[in-house]
């Protein structure tokens, strides 16, 4: 294998394109359906506005406040979960592109280390075993971090999805189908 420090250069600005767009694209949208929950909050603000004109009395007035607040307490979790989806889907890409991008750039450095061991002078076996040893103690630390990272993700996504259930529980609000099962806009 022979060191070309273009190829590591290209690499790591293919790894950050990708990350960049990415995140542009979750932004994006992140913008598409603020701008879309904008609209819709504005439209149903007129419109609960016009309904709660209409009330002839104190108990009416009552009843319609109570009639169009489950529908806002609805589309409000609804985008929460359309705003959940999004972010969990570019994590998910780029949690995935960091697992090949790390994995290729220890077999490349890997590949490097073994070559230049292999040219080491004679006498050198304790130095060519402590880069060895430290090559493994980095591989296992990368690992444990690595998994690591993935148990706090799990644990954070179970958080957020517990709180908007217990949300929905509280206020009365039967649970709309999930955003995941269909895609945001």
């Amino acid at each position: 294998m022979n060191f070309k420090p273009q190829e590591f250069a290209q690499s790591g600005i293919n790894f950050s394109l990708f990350v960049a767009n990415t995140v542009l694209n979750g932004v994006e949208r992140l913008a598409v359906l603020n701008l879309a929950a904008s609209r819709s909050a504005l439209e149903a603000g007129i419109s609960n506005l016009n309904i709660l004109l209409g009330a002839k009395d104190l108990p009416s007035l009552i009843e319609l406040q109570k009639s169009i607040a489950t529908p806002s307490l609805e589309k409000g979790v609804e985008y929460s979960r359309n705003v959940i989806a999004i972010a969990t889907e570019a994590k998910d890409k780029i949690a995935k592109e960091v697992e090949i991008h790390v994995a290729d750039t220890k077999a490349k450095v890997s590949g490097l280390v073994e070559k230049a061991l292999e040219s080491a002078p004679a006498g050198s076996e304790v130095a060519v075993a402590a880069v060895k040893s430290a090559m493994q103690s980095a591989n296992e630390a990368m690992g444990n971090l690595n998994k690591v990272a993935k148990q706090a993700a799990e644990v954070t996504e179970a958080s957020v999805a517990a709180a908007t259930e217990a949300t929905i529980q509280a206020a009365g609000v039967a649970a709309a189908p999930k955003a995941s099962s269909k895609k945001a806009a």
